[in-house]
């Protein structure tokens, strides 16, 4: 019997020096989800691989399902199992079923509610689909997780205050210098984080801002929205040393600052602080950074204590949201527990057109032999009616009393009598 199955490495458990070796690149993603669907046992599955947390999702063989999850992660990053153990989080069935749902509204992120997590989910759904790895219950869960995630957000106010990622990395950044728009900051990569990091920037009165990505192209897409200069990666070495503040968060699979570089950029500077903050996953930044004098260096783990007021005001709608996904993973089981009648009725159906068709094919063919068409009609009609009712009557011949009773409302009725 198959059941739906998480297998989560996430920021409740694993550090980033873990949690970058699991992470998937968006380019190996379609390649992975074939590989894992055609995994022994593997239905249906997706993949969502963010900053804070790689998880599978699959619908498997309930026999050896976690196994089976925890070895093709292990295996599609060459890790060893007994490595990766200690920091495995394992759900299934309706555990599995609250997991995507507090995923998608935000009660699992490291900021309590943010909104971005919800589209990250919905690139990994899109990118099941485009891999054609999911399957009707997978798909279900989706939608599903999508629409509780919409109504937590409508009906509670817990995605009200300003608090994301990309915030508290400002927030992180006002620590160090206290009036940021004197800082020149350097933005690393085009995606949405540092988009929105840009945006924080820019409303906080920063006058220098500059973008740098591998597509300049992209670069310049966000630099146009928020007044800022763009350039490419490979300029980014000879004006590194203008940067007080470094934000990167890039989809490179190696770091692409090392400690040389900014060695040579401190000397430039004359030894001026340098506040740099690295929110990707793996990382961009080499970790040997952060032993280097007037560096100060963070990863996304130290966001978890850039924490303020409005996060206690998110806390307050924690209880409401909660009780919104149990009401709405009602509905979901409810569903699923109808889902093997679904299938029997489309079953019975498809060998009922089976029969229908073979039936019509034996009566053509009498008919074009010059048959009489008052008989063959009549001999197909009851051919059919005899075929279609055999299986129901041999159920209605093994029911109990109880189930006959439920069954008086199924009697079929003349259509041609009136009430």
């Amino acid at each position: 019997m198959s059941c739906i199955a998480i297998l989560s490495v996430n920021h409740q458990l694993a550090p980033v020096s873990v949690r970058e070796k699991v992470a998937f690149a968006p380019s190996e993603l379609l390649n992975e989800l074939k590989k894992f669907n055609k995994t022994e046992g593997v239905k249906a599955c997706a993949i969502l691989s963010t900053c804070n947390r790689s998880e599978v999702y699959a619908i498997v063989d309930s026999n050896n399902a976690q196994q089976t999850l925890s070895e093709y992660l292990a295996n599609a990053h060459n890790i060893d199992i007994a490595e990766l153990s200690p920091y495995l989080l394992y759900f299934e069935g309706d555990d599995a079923l609250n997991h995507i749902c507090r995923v998608a509204t935000g009660l699992n992120s490291l900021v309590l509610g943010e909104p971005q997590i919800l589209g990250q989910l919905k690139d990994a759904y899109h990118a099941a689909k485009e891999a054609d790895t999911l399957n009707k219950l997978l798909e279900k869960l989706f939608q599903h997780a999508f629409s509780t995630a919409k109504k937590v957000r409508t009906d509670t106010e817990i995605g009200s205050s300003a608090v994301s990622v990309a915030y508290c990395a400002v927030k992180l950044s006002e620590r160090i210098f206290a009036n940021l728009s004197e800082q020149t900051v350097m933005l690393i990569g085009a995606g949405e984080m540092i988009e929105l990091c840009a945006q924080h920037l820019n409303q906080k009165g920063v006058n220098r801002i500059i973008v740098a990505n591998r597509t300049v192209e992209n670069a310049k897409k966000i630099a146009n929205l928020y007044n800022a200069e763009f350039i490419s990666l490979k300029q980014f070495s000879s004006m590194v040393h203008e940067a007080d503040i470094i934000i990167s968060s890039t989809a490179a699979s190696v770091p692409i600052i090392g400690k040389g570089l900014i060695e040579s950029a401190l000397k430039l500077r004359k030894h001026k602080p340098i506040f740099m903050l690295d929110i990707a996953i793996p990382r961009d930044i080499e970790p040997e950074v952060a032993q280097l004098n007037d560096v100060f260096l963070y990863t996304i783990d130290d966001l978890q204590r850039v924490v303020d007021n409005n996060i206690n005001n998110r806390q307050r709608e924690k209880a409401l949201a909660e009780n919104i996904i149990i009401t709405q993973n009602k509905k979901f089981t409810d569903w699923v527990t109808t889902l093997p009648n679904e299938q029997v009725v489309q079953t019975y159906k498809k060998n009922a057109y089976k029969i229908k068709e073979e039936s019509v094919e034996v009566a053509l063919k009498k008919l074009n032999n010059g048959g009489s068409a008052t008989a063959i009609i009549s001999q197909l009609a009851d051919q059919l009616t005899n075929k279609l009712l055999h299986m129901p009557f041999g159920n209605i011949k093994q029911a109990n009393a109880n189930q006959l009773a439920q069954c008086k409302g199924c009697v079929p009725k003349n259509p041609n009598k009136k009430s």
